[in-house]
Formats: C-alpha cells, structure tokens, sequence
C-alpha cells in the first residue's frame, strides 16, 4: 500500500510513501541532470497502456525545453527525450545508461494521443530541490507576489512590453508595495493595471520570466 506525502501540482512531482518492509525496497542511483548532453542515450521505465515494468531506450533530443502543467504554470528546463513514452509511463524514471535516475517523466507531443518520438521528463536537479520540501511540509512554499497576470496577447496589442497585472490579491506583496490590477477611476474609465518590467533588475518580456526568477 502507498499513501500521499505530497504533491507540486506545477511540477507534475508527488510523493508516496509505500508500505513494506525495508528490505523489499531497492532505492534507485540518483545522478544528475545539470550536465546532461544531447545525444546522450536514456531509458525509460514505466507502466505504458498497463503493461508494467516496461523499459524503452532513445536518447536526449533537446534540453532547457518548457512545458505546461496541469496548473497552466510552465515547468522551465524539462529534458526532451525520442525514447518511447505512452500513457502510463508518467511518474516514471528516466535513466543515464548507468542506470542512474536523471528525470521523471512526464508528457508526451503527440496529436494521436500516442508516442510520436517527443516525450519530457522533469529534470532529476529539480526533483531534488522539490522533493525534501514535500517530505517535510507536504506542499512546496515558494515565493509569491500576491497577483494574477492578464492575458499576454492583450499586452501585445496594446503595443506593451513586460507583465500586465489584472488583479491584485488583498494583503498580498503586491498590495503592501501599491501595486495595481486592472480597475476603474471615478468616472467608471477603464484603467490597465501596472507593468512589470523587471525583478531584481532581471528584466522580464513574459510570464514565463517571471515564474522563473520567482522559482
């Protein structure tokens, strides 16, 4: 049997702590992903269609990639893999030819539904940054600046650069530091909320950026 530790929702990480004897369980190498090459053979684990413990091999086709999760929050420097990854095989390992742990995977590019050579795995650093988090407080805190962000094509149109902000949560940082959403003055006039061009003096062109600097 197995219960929920914890789960990063924005990650596509959980923790399950399993119920058996110690000396059934084997726990896995765990590498790195920092220097990871293209090129690079791999091999993914998993339950594809329910055939358990099924093994595919291909190698890294790209690095640094972005997706989306499940929460629309995009998971920065997710490694890109040809090895065939169907569902079923999401949540499990991804392995350097030394069978050491480098990702967990997680997603699939396919207009089928099925492989199409384009699978993603979170990143083995990441996990290990996640995952401690999740053993100790059951969730991931993380820093926040209390706001929800506008649509980015509506910016575009309006010929701005930066981060739109369309609300802003009460009590939040965002409210403590006068910042404004999306409101009218008293004449009922529309009024755009405030732009956010750099944090830290990092400059930011997107949402992405943001959530980057943040993490």
């Amino acid at each position: 049997r197995a219960r929920l530790v914890g789960y990063e929702a924005s990650q596509d990480l959980a923790v399950l702590k399993i119920d058996a004897p110690a000396d059934r369980l084997s726990p896995i190498e765990v590498g790195t992903s920092r220097d990871l090459k293209v090129g690079q053979r791999v091999f993914a684990i998993g339950n594809p269609f329910g055939l358990d413990h099924s093994m595919s091999m291909g190698i890294i086709s790209g690095l640094n990639r972005e997706i989306e999760s499940v929460t629309r929050r995009r998971i920065q420097g997710v490694i890109q893999t040809d090895a065939a990854i169907n569902p079923g095989n999401s949540g499990g390992p991804l392995l350097d030819s030394a069978g050491r742990l480098i990702g967990v995977n997680t997603a699939i590019f396919s207009p089928s539904g099925a492989s199409a050579g384009v699978g993603f795995a979170v990143p083995v650093d990441t996990v290990n940054r996640i995952v401690p988090d999740l053993i100790r407080d059951g969730r991931v805190t993380r820093a926040g600046l209390g706001v929800f962000l506008a649509d980015e094509s509506a910016a575009r149109r309006a010929g701005l650069e930066g981060v739109m902000i369309h609300e802003v949560q009460p009590g939040s940082a965002a409210e403590k530091a006068g910042l404004l959403g999306n409101r009218s003055d008293e004449d009922r006039n529309r009024l755009r909320g405030d732009i956010l061009l750099a944090v830290n003096g990092q400059r930011i062109t997107n949402s992405s950026d943001l959530f980057k600097i943040l993490e």
